[in-house]
């Protein structure tokens, strides 16, 4: 927290000093996170000064990802697998900030065209998928997106921006342990009179460090030899169990 102040106030001081060139600053108290085999999640501090009175609006968003939505049915007492649509282009996480009711402050179309909200987002139907209802295509995106919210990889939380003073404003980004890695867009708006007056993107960067990223960079780039060193750590660990038992027998 005293970081957080500190980031504050040096970034009023900067405004005091010089003319402000633009009608809004910002930044984050960290632009990479590193994800270990104790992670447990963590909260960034989003920080910015606007130069006059309105509404900040956060968006961000995680890497794209393709994900499959399927669909239970009941057959003869059982429930099994049904129809499945595969979307591209999901953010893989996705959180909306705002410093009121985003109703309030921004039409309709706003949040459309920067996909302020959940219900805004647009998704791609995968190649292939045929013959698609309006109705049933959009019972699978809201399924999709209730998914999300229930891993807490999906959040909007109106009214969590606030304003220090009459300028500075703050809020917290929260980053669960089950979030991606890659590169994720923070987009923050200066909205007045249901306009946005001035954006700005920073980009975080979320990674995975020590023995999870040695093994992650192994799978991908030479799966041949990760499965031939699993399958040789499965025959050691399985030898040793042997050996283990048989002499408490």
């Amino acid at each position: 927290m005293r970081s957080g102040l500190a980031l504050l106030i040096a970034l009023l001081a900067l405004g005091l000093t010089r003319p402000v060139q633009a009608q809004l600053e910002a930044d984050l108290s960290s632009h990479l996170i590193s994800i270990t085999s104790n992670f447990t999640g963590t909260e960034l501090l989003l920080f910015g000064a606007a130069d006059g009175p309105g509404d900040i609006i956060v968006v961000v968003q995680g890497p794209r990802e393709v994900l499959t939505v399927r669909r239970k049915q009941r057959l003869a007492g059982i429930w099994i697998n049904g129809r499945a649509i595969s979307f591209t282009d999901v953010p893989s996480y996705f959180a909306v900030a705002s410093t009121q009711a985003l109703a309030q402050v921004a039409p309709t179309t706003m949040r459309a065209d920067h996909r302020m909200g959940g219900d805004f987002l647009a998704f791609s139907v995968a190649t292939g998928t045929q013959n698609i209802a309006g109705a049933e295509l959009a019972a699978f995106r809201e399924a999709l997106v209730r998914n999300k919210r229930r891993a807490n990889l999906y959040f909007e939380t109106e009214e969590s921006v606030t304003f220090v003073g009459e300028r500075l404003f703050r809020t917290n980004i929260v980053i669960p342990s089950t979030a991606p890695d890659g590169t994720y867009n923070v987009n923050i708006f200066l909205v007045r009179n249901q306009r946005v007056i001035d954006q700005k993107t920073i980009p975080l960067s979320i990674s995975k460090a020590g023995l999870e990223r040695t093994v992650h960079d192994l799978a991908h780039q030479q799966p041949a030899a990760y499965g031939v060193i699993a399958v040789a750590i499965a025959v050691v660990a399985g030898w040793g169990a042997g050996a283990v038992f048989r002499r408490r027998g």
